[in-house]
């Protein structure tokens, strides 16, 4: 994904690389597993990509969420933004991974070391 955002007019490419971690809340995760309603899904970060780009003046705002299983310390999702300077890729990519977060229909349920399993909680939305 930095390949494809490289272009002569922009002098940064920012990125976040999400990854799975083998805890949450005192308790040691053994797998990680991502659902998402599909089209919503899709649909959603494109949005994010489009706003992003708009709101912060970048060229470009591209970003990938893994589905299924993702073992801990693995890559679950990543931003990328290029922009011809790197205040404005560095706060759209903070941006697009926060909106993400809040607003894209993808859920993660946790399966623990004591054979518990949970649906990691979401943010409410505000209205």
């Amino acid at each position: 994904m930095t390949a494809a955002a490289a272009h002569p007019s922009c002098g940064a490419i920012a990125s976040f690389l999400g990854t799975t971690r083998d805890h949450h809340e005192g308790k040691a995760v053994v797998r990680l597993e991502y659902e998402a309603y599909d089209r919503m899904a899709l649909a959603e970060l494109e949005r994010i990509e489009r706003e992003a780009a708009a709101r912060f003046a970048v060229r470009s705002c591209a970003i990938a969420h893994r589905l299924g299983v993702v073992p801990p310390a693995e890559a679950s999702v990543v931003v990328v933004v290029a922009a011809a300077h790197r205040g404005p890729a560095f706060d759209a990519c903070r941006w697009a991974m926060d909106e993400l977060k809040g607003t894209v229909p993808i859920w993660k349920k946790e399966s623990y070391a004591d054979g518990d399993a949970a649906w990691a909680k979401g943010k409410r939305l505000e209205t």
